[in-house]
């Protein structure tokens, strides 16, 4: 393994949570985003600040998330405000474990172990599912791990790559003992990073098709077509429902619009959103799109299919004969199913290439993934998959951080979506915007209305004052211009979305 450039403090940081801040940015789609079972025009976007005592240093650190319907957990008999309730209790829980946990000074990793089992127990006993529960203790992470990187004066990867942290991936999982989270790291965070562009399952997919009265004429591309002249885009993310009936003729226009617009040089990968409950079902579904000429060019260029089977269903022991027979098959990661520390490494003893990183998941699990994936590369026929995708992330903090870690991993190719669904950071208050194309003048352009919206250049994005910055943000974000949770809920916020 190449080992990441580190800068190494001379002992590591010990901290305390002093206190803790939930406030929320309600935010509207420009038009709705569909995905599995959700279709989502509105939800919330909480921000969360912790005031820590680092070494005796005051700072602050942030991070943020958007709660979006149906993706944490997959019910389709609850309402949103149901699910929306559980998110926020579930972050509200780790927030308590986490103010606890360092009561006394302590240093990261310890305080993320105690974090996170904590949360696991607490998660057994109320029935909460890995993936949800893990929503609470990342973001609470994120956050402590932006003040501590302000604390530092350190960016994101010189503060992983360091043993500031005091991360001991061997203490995770005893495969990683004696490897180093700088070893996991790219040797330098990445300059740039493409695009993939997700192509959701309602989606327009030519301009000329869209009726007058749906059209948005609000500076930004809505098509698929447009938005690959737009950004010239070459990696796409393409949604399926399951149903030949309608993916089919779906799947044959999308191939003729990227073979229009980008010939032969597009990169694509589908993702299940897990519609199947077995892999039998899924397999002969995926033959029957294999088997479609028109379809050639798109498996021509398919990188890999995320999370075709239900979460209940995907990690079952009969997965492992299914995909053992199915060598020539599709490389298929996990994505939902990857709820815990224990998921990945039994879906690679099943047969499975990977999974997906997003910060929403936790940044320690990332680096403990990543590892694995390293570690069983050298045993594996195939090559193991780390991707990154999307969960509708929107700057100036989620993004990002998300952003950051992604560079900080070496993930070339990214699906993001956030840009495409939300109108830039319009929903911003006007000094927020302001800073932003002040400090990430980069990655952000300013629309002709004068927002904030990504700087898609060659189907990339640059990420250079993303690299510089703490951890991803460059601005001194007033979360004081957002809605307190409390003042949010007592207003009825969850019934307006």
């Amino acid at each position: 393994m190449q080992r990441a450039q580190a800068c190494f403090p001379i002992a590591p940081m010990q901290f305390q949570i002093q206190d803790t801040h939930f406030h929320v940015l309600p935010m509207r789609t420009r038009f709705p985003f569909k995905y599995g079972i959700a279709s989502m025009s509105a939800l919330p976007h909480l921000f969360v600040t912790v005031e820590l005592n680092v070494d005796g240093k005051t700072v602050r650190g942030t991070a943020s998330e958007g709660l979006a319907p149906k993706w944490f957990t997959k019910d389709p008999t609850t309402y949103y405000e149901q699910d929306l309730a559980e998110m926020l209790a579930v972050i509200q829980n780790a927030s308590r474990i986490a103010e606890n946990a360092s009561s006394q000074p302590i240093r990261f990793f310890s305080w993320w172990q105690a974090m996170y089992e904590e949360q696991a127990r607490w998660a057994g006993v109320k029935q909460v599912p890995p993936l949800l529960a893990n929503l609470g203790v990342s973001l609470i992470e994120r956050a402590v791990l932006d003040g501590l990187c302000k604390a530092a004066k350190m960016t994101l990867h010189s503060l992983l790559a360091s043993d500031s942290l005091d991360i001991r991936l061997g203490d995770i999982r005893e495969e990683l003992k004696g490897i180093s989270v700088a070893e996991v790291l790219a040797p330098t965070p990445l300059p740039q990073v493409a695009i993939r562009h997700t192509v959701g399952l309602g989606d327009p997919l030519r301009a000329r098709d869209i009726p007058s009265e749906e059209r948005l004429n609000d500076g930004l591309p809505q098509a698929l077509d447009e938005s690959i002249r737009s950004y010239g885009l070459l990696y796409f993310k393409i949604k399926v429902c399951g149903q030949p009936e309608i993916d089919l003729p779906r799947l044959r226009e999308i191939t003729a619009i990227l073979t229009e617009q980008c010939g032969g040089q597009f990169h694509v990968t589908l993702d299940g959103n897990e519609q199947f409950q077995d892999l039998a079902a899924f397999r002969e579904f995926y033959e029957t799109l294999r088997a479609e000429k028109a379809l050639a060019p798109l498996f021509q260029n398919l990188l890999l299919i995320e999370q075709p089977l239900h979460r209940a269903h995907a990690l079952k022991d009969d997965v492992a004969e299914a995909l053992q027979g199915w060598q020539d098959g599709p490389g298929l990661i996990i994505d939902e199913a990857d709820g815990s520390l224990n998921d990945l490494p039994r879906a690679l003893d099943l047969g499975y290439l990977g999974t997906s990183h997003k910060n929403c998941k936790g940044i320690t699990k990332g680096l403990a993934n990543a590892a694995l994936l390293k570690v069983r590369a050298s045993r594996s026929t195939r090559p193991l998959i780390l991707s990154g995708e999307d969960l509708a992330n929107v700057g100036p903090v989620a993004l990002l951080q998300d952003l950051a870690m992604m560079a900080a991993l070496g993930v070339t190719h990214v699906e993001r979506n956030g840009h495409h669904y939300f109108r830039g950071l319009s929903m911003h208050p006007q000094s927020i915007q302001s800073a932003v194309l002040q400090q990430h003048a980069d990655l952000y352009r300013q629309d002709a209305s004068g927002y904030p919206t990504l700087d898609i250049r060659a189907g990339k994005i640059a990420l250079g004052s993303v690299n510089a910055a703490p951890f991803g943000c460059a601005i001194t974000l007033d979360t004081e211009l957002y809605t307190p949770l409390n003042t949010w809920i007592k207003e009825g916020g969850m019934s307006l979305l």
